[in-house]
């Protein structure tokens, strides 16, 4: 949570902003991040910040897998190798869910 408090300080500078009024994150299923954690780091650090008061919203973004056999992109669950639905084959290629960053900032 502080990288990510570092990198909104640096947006807010970017824009001459003092004050950021709501965070966006954006958070894959597969990033290997909890959530409640990540809540619980965000109260504790942004009092006296530029952030402080500001609302937290995460967005959750689902696990996709993609089977090269029968080129359809699938729900994935936790792990590296996926079963396809359709086709019955197994893939490692992930095409959603690893993401981790800001997905946008509000400024007053």
């Amino acid at each position: 949570m502080q990288s990510a408090l570092d990198a909104i300080r640096q947006q807010a500078v970017n824009h001459g902003a003092t004050h950021v009024s709501r965070i966006v994150l954006r958070i894959g299923t597969l990033a290997g991040v909890d959530q409640e954690a990540l809540r619980f780091a965000y109260e504790a650090l942004t009092p006296g910040s530029l952030a402080d008061g500001a609302v937290l919203e995460i967005e959750t973004v689902p696990a996709r897998a993609y089977c090269a056999s029968c080129r359809a992109e699938f729900g994935a669950s936790r792990g590296f190798i996926f079963e396809c639905p359709q086709c019955h084959a197994f893939s490692g290629e992930i095409r959603a869910g690893r993401e981790l960053g800001i997905a946008r900032l509000e400024f007053p």
